[in-house]
């Protein structure tokens, strides 16, 4: 492959994952705005995120499927026009219910992009060129999640919270033009076909429960509606598994899980990315509705997580590498969930220095100590032919973590308030305080369950993965072993 092949490859497969990473931060710190504009409370809030996770969640490994079949490439494509339409549709939503259809939607559109991001280097670049590539994809793709939140509040800031949507259509026009560009060598469509049913049981089945977290503190969990939801998602779940099983193409290939740390790994995956989605949605909440803080001073608050794992994650993996992942993977969310606890001395004066600033600290360092051997310790759970649907199964375990977590803390919230229509910013500031105290405690103590589950679990991986190359973690979703994806 020519020089400018490659560099088109990587910018193109680089713009196109931004707007999707950086759409499921961005939105947290323009919610306020967007429950000053359209309504919706607690519930609107949560389903803004929710919808958008769901879908990306739930129709990931979907989306690589189609890749595989239909060429990276053209899916890409596919993808990129479907994410920009869908930001449109978001930015000019005349009601709270709109915007959360148009989020799902975008949700849907991502999930095509983020596996052919991937899938479009490893089909370009030859085998000894791949690592450095996806080098530099996993850190633009990080990079994009620090400035997501800092360019949200700017947006909301000075202009409107519907810019943040509307700002997509530049990079992706820039994707676009640059695709265009890229030849279709080495990107052949391979056998198979899509897991239809698995896709439909599998995100029905996320949506009710979902819709009964939600949706009860205003309905009451003896309400007809909770009711159905709830007890028939969880029935399409069970059958979404028992489907997989004997499904002949499966987008979940269940028998992964009989490998020890595969399975630990993913469930310590659920706990801890549920609180890493879970903890920045209500503390930038809190900061907006009760602290006083504007959307960028709320976007700004978090960054020294990321800036200390950008610091120390890689070091911490290249410990891991020499002593082993359990004691990492065991510490590491024990002390992010400590950090999270210390959220519970906020007061309403939200004071950065002495409040805010020390519970970040301690959270990215506990993310530090985990990110990169828990990634590392998926991917070495399984055989190296089968790394990249095991990286693939736990970028999409991460995301469904974040989903439940926001619905789950999100009820216990909704009734320290009073209900789903209520917000931290319509309640006494006693009560919005003791919501939001209740809130960081349950999720500290969600993602110390994961450091449990991994101390009680976890094995010397059966095969070596370097954790050094894992500093990105399943909130970027790759590492050098993915470049064994359609090898």
């Amino acid at each position: 492959m020519s020089p400018r092949q490659a560099r088109l490859t990587v910018a193109a497969a680089v713009l196109g994952s931004i707007v999707v990473f950086v759409d499921s931060t961005v939105v947290n710190v323009a919610l306020p705005a967007i429950a000053d504009d359209l309504g919706g409370g607690l519930a609107g809030q949560q389903w803004l995120s929710g919808a958008y996770l769901l879908t990306l969640g739930a129709l990931l490994l979907v989306g690589g499927s189609l890749g595989d079949l239909h060429g990276r490439r053209r899916m890409f494509t596919i993808g990129l026009v479907a994410f920009g339409v869908t930001s449109i549709l978001c930015a000019l939503a005349p009601t709270i219910e709109t915007l959360v259809v148009a989020r799902a939607l975008q949700g849907a559109a991502g999930a095509l992009l983020v596996p052919n991001t991937l899938g479009l280097i490893v089909a370009k670049f030859p085998r000894n060129e791949r690592g450095a590539a996806i080098g530099s994809w996993t850190a633009w793709s990080g990079i994009a999640m620090v400035g997501g939140p800092l360019i949200g509040g700017l947006i909301v800031d000075s202009a409107s919270w519907r810019w943040i949507f509307a700002i997509n259509v530049l990079p992706v026009l820039a994707a676009l033009a640059i695709v265009r560009q890229v030849d279709a060598e080495h990107d052949t469509p391979s056998a198979g076909r899509v897991d239809v049913v698995g896709a439909v049981l599998g995100t029905l089945g996320l949506a009710g429960p979902v819709f009964a977290l939600i949706e009860q503190p205003q309905l009451g969990w003896g309400h007809p509606v909770i009711v159905v939801t709830l007890v028939g998602g969880l029935a399409l779940l069970a059958a979404f598994i028992g489907y997989e099983r004997r499904a002949p193409h499966p987008m979940l290939p269940l028998a992964l899980f009989a490998q020890r740390n595969f399975a630990v790994g993913n469930a310590s995956t659920l706990a801890v990315y549920g609180g890493l989605g879970a903890s920045p949605f209500f503390l930038v909440l809190f900061l907006q509705q009760v602290g006083g803080y504007n959307a960028l001073e709320a976007g700004l608050a978090t960054l020294p997580v990321t800036i200390i794992m950008f610091l120390l994650s890689r070091r911490f993996g290249a410990l891991a590498d020499r002593w082993g992942p359990r004691l990492f993977m065991g510490a590491g969310p024990v002390v992010a969930g400590a950090g999270i606890a210390l959220f519970a001395r906020i007061d309403a004066s939200a004071d950065y220095p002495s409040q805010v600033l020390p519970a970040i600290v301690v959270f990215g360092f506990g993310l530090s100590l985990t990110v990169a051997p828990l990634t590392a310790t998926v991917l070495g759970g399984v055989p190296e032919s089968q790394a990249g649907m095991a990286s693939a199964i736990n970028n999409a375990v991460a995301r469904i973590g974040s989903l439940l977590a926001i619905a789950a803390i999100g009820a216990v919230v909704a009734s320290q308030l009073g209900g789903s229509g209520t917000s931290f910013a319509s309640v006494a500031t006693g009560t919005a305080e003791h919501a939001f105290h209740v809130a960081v405690l349950v999720t500290g103590a969600l993602v110390a369950i994961g450091g449990v589950l991994s101390a009680l679990g976890i094995e010397n991986p059966k095969r070596d993965v370097c954790a050094a190359d894992c500093p990105g973690g399943a909130v970027v979703g790759a590492s050098r072993e993915v470049e064994t994806v359609h090898a």
